[in-house]
């Protein structure tokens, strides 16, 4: 079945070539009035804007065409491992709308508060935190509100300048740590994937201010050694964070300050089925434990005779790090989706992301390499040796299906890296497996990788020298691009 697929495929023109002068999707009244205040010259602006000029029906086709040439998780399965490309339920974005109209400038709103501490409250039960703040308006902020937090609390141990980061860690764990004013250093994975313990205690000091991990960590693979991490960080009293981009593999199963985890951030679009990319709103809470609480942003919501309000008054607080206490709306989202789930439910997310992850694996690894340990969480990596990773996410799109992650964990040759999540059916599960197991059957790479999808073959090195990035710049080398093609 998914043979048959064919994306849409239009030649669509630029906004800006569509329509012609005089053209409007609009009647506005013109205003007759004599009480017009007189706007001065200097303020006018001089030259006419290079709007495109179009009616409402080519404005509505025109961006109907182009989503429909678009690939996202209401389209098919989107299974990139790490970013956890959810579903995201239509009630929960019901939800926050009721709240559309409400601006962050406005006077304190008590059930707004309300449910922020209700949420925080959520977060320290799942995290086993004492204390959240929903400031960070992003997983990566949230790393670097970890780590400035670390800083923080050794701010009179000057010599503790160093972070320790797994070899198969996310790319933001030593860029937070390197923003934050740290030195970073690699811990290298054993036979099995996870953290050499020998390697570690090599390289821990009274230098080491903290070390950053997750567990599941990036190959799918359970740190089962984790206590004695968190005992080897700890006599050096030094801190241990938990990047919580894999919580969905463990989900009301173990928490993240079970483990020993002192300071943890949790990403809502991976764990809490907010929206995923394109730049934001988005939220990356932390919490941390008691001994850390002071440190945390300002404002804290507390209450104080019998009403919510923000409370600046922390004097060790790292300050504010993001306006109006963080993206409102992406709360709503999660916390209607924490409510609507419930305790079991999450529970339940863990298991069946589990369940789809394995499943997948064991069809799989009979055609593709999967170094390291058998026993997946809800994703793993395999390696598509002796093909290319980049030529295998290319074919993919051609059955359909949207690519996994690529060449992510450096330390797997040719990665693939798949996350089919706890909402993919069995049917979509097979349906991926069977591109998969074609695609490896083909005994070269193709030199045309792309028949079926509105874009074809792309020049990804032109692409990233040579970005064409706006109207103006198109114009100026539109003879260069077409020629190109």
């Amino acid at each position: 079945m998914y043979k048959k697929y064919r994306q849409p495929i239009y030649d669509e023109p630029l906004i800006f070539e569509i329509g012609s002068k005089g053209r409007v999707g609009c009647a506005i009244p013109v205003n007759d009035s004599d009480n017009d205040p007189e706007i001065s010259d200097r303020i006018k602006r001089k030259n006419e804007l290079n709007f495109p000029e179009l009616s409402e029906i080519e404005v509505v086709r025109h961006y109907t065409h182009l989503s429909q040439m678009n690939f996202g998780i209401d389209t098919g399965m989107y299974p990139l491992g790490s970013c956890t490309m959810k579903y995201n339920p239509k009630v929960c974005e019901k939800t926050a709308g009721f709240f559309k109209d409400f601006h962050p400038s406005m006077k304190e709103n008590q059930g707004c508060l309300e449910l922020m501490h209700n949420l925080e409250r959520m977060l320290c039960e799942i995290g086993g935190m004492d204390a959240v703040t929903l400031q960070p308006p992003a997983g990566a902020s949230g790393e670097f509100t970890g780590m400035s937090i670390v800083r923080s609390f050794f701010s009179e141990e000057p010599e503790r300048k160093e972070v320790m980061v797994p070899d198969s860690a996310h790319g933001t764990n030593p860029a937070s740590a390197a923003m934050a004013g740290f030195k970073v250093v690699e811990i290298p994975s054993d036979k099995t994937g996870c953290v050499d313990l020998e390697a570690l205690k090599s390289v821990v000091s009274e230098k080491t201010a903290c070390m950053m991990m997750t567990n599941p960590n990036t190959l799918g693979i359970f740190e089962d050694r984790i206590e004695e991490i968190t005992e080897i960080v700890h006599e050096k009293n030094a801190l241990l964070y938990y990047d919580g981009a894999n919580l969905n593999g463990i989900i009301g199963k173990v928490r993240p300050g079970d483990m020993g985890f002192d300071i943890c951030h949790f990403n809502f679009h991976k764990t809490f089925s907010t929206p995923h990319g394109s730049g934001g709103p988005g939220a990356g809470p932390v919490g941390v434990k008691k001994f850390l609480e002071e440190y945390l942003p300002v404002p804290r919501i507390k209450k104080i005779n019998d009403r919510w309000v923000l409370d600046y008054s922390s004097k060790k607080s790292i300050g504010r790090v993001h306006e109006f206490y963080g993206s409102f709306e992406v709360f709503v989202k999660a916390y209607a989706y924490i409510l609507l789930l419930g305790k079991e439910g999450l529970e339940k997310t863990a298991d069946i992301s589990t369940l789809n992850s394995n499943y997948m694996k064991e069809k799989l690894k009979k055609y593709y390499n999967m170094p390291y340990k058998d026993l997946r969480k809800h994703e793993f990596v395999l390696s598509a040796k002796p093909l290319s990773a980049n030529y295998v996410a290319k074919r993919l799109l051609d059955h359909g299906v949207h690519a996994p992650t690529i060449y992510f964990p450096h330390i797997v040759e040719e990665a693939l890296m798949i996350e089919p999540t706890e909402g993919e059916p069995k049917e979509s599960l097979d349906r991926y497996i069977n591109a998969l197991i074609e695609i490896r059957g083909e005994e070269k790479e193709k030199k045309e990788t792309l028949q079926n999808t509105a874009v074809r073959e792309v020049d990804q090195t032109a692409a990233t020298r040579k970005p064409v990035l706006t109207y103006k710049k198109y114009i100026s080398q539109k003879d260069v691009l077409q020629k190109g093609k």
